[in-house]
C-alpha cells in the first residue's frame, strides 16, 4: 500500500509543479505583453504624425523661445497647401534648441508641430526602446527564454543608441 501513497503523491507533486510553471508562463507572458503594448502606445501618439505625413502640413521651424515645456517660432511651410504661422509649439526636449531650424511635421487642427524626418521619427519611438529593455528583463526572469530576451534588449539598446546619435 504504501508504494501506491508515493505513487499519488509524485503525480499530485508533478500536477502542481505544472500548474504553477503554467501560471508564471502566463503571468509574466502577459505583463511583457502589457509592457510593449504601453510602448506602442506612448510612441504611437507622436509617430504617428511623423510616420504618416501623407496630407499633413510639412515644413520647418526656427526656434525662437523657449520656455519649460515647449519652444516656438514661425513656421515656413515646404509642403502644398501648408500656410506659414507667425508661431508655433514644438516640445523642449533635449534634442531642441534655440537658433536652431528643424523640418516639422503639424498636429492636425493645432499650432502644435512635431520633428520629421529620422530623428524624429527614432526620438518618437523613444518609448518603445526603454518597452523593450523592461520587457527583456521580465522575459529572461519570468519567461526564462535568454534568446529571445537578449533579441529585445539588443532592439531597444540600439532604438535608444541610433536616437541618441542621430538627434
Amino acid at each position: 500500500m504504501i508504494p501506491a501513497m508515493s505513487a499519488t503523491a509524485t503525480t499530485s507533486r508533478q500536477a502542481s509543479v505544472t500548474a504553477l510553471r503554467f501560471g508564471r508562463l502566463a503571468a509574466m507572458g502577459t505583463v511583457a505583453a502589457l509592457i510593449l503594448i504601453a510602448g506602442v502606445w506612448g510612441s504611437w501618439g507622436t509617430a504617428q504624425h511623423v510616420m504618416l505625413t501623407k496630407g499633413r502640413e510639412r515644413g520647418t521651424v526656427e526656434v525662437t523661445r523657449c520656455g519649460e515645456d515647449t519652444c516656438t517660432g514661425p513656421y515656413t511651410p515646404a509642403s502644398v497647401g501648408s500656410t506659414a504661422r507667425r508661431s508655433v509649439a514644438i516640445e523642449h526636449t533635449v534634442a531642441v534648441r534655440r537658433g536652431r531650424t528643424y523640418t516639422v511635421v503639424v498636429k492636425p487642427g493645432s499650432d502644435d508641430v512635431v520633428r520629421s524626418g529620422p530623428a524624429g521619427i527614432l526620438y518618437a519611438w523613444v518609448p518603445m526602446g526603454g518597452a523593450l529593455l523592461l520587457a527583456s528583463v521580465v522575459v529572461a526572469g519570468g519567461l526564462r527564454r535568454t534568446r529571445v530576451a537578449w533579441l529585445l534588449a539588443g532592439s531597444g539598446v540600439a532604438l535608444l543608441t541610433a536616437t541618441f546619435v542621430v538627434v
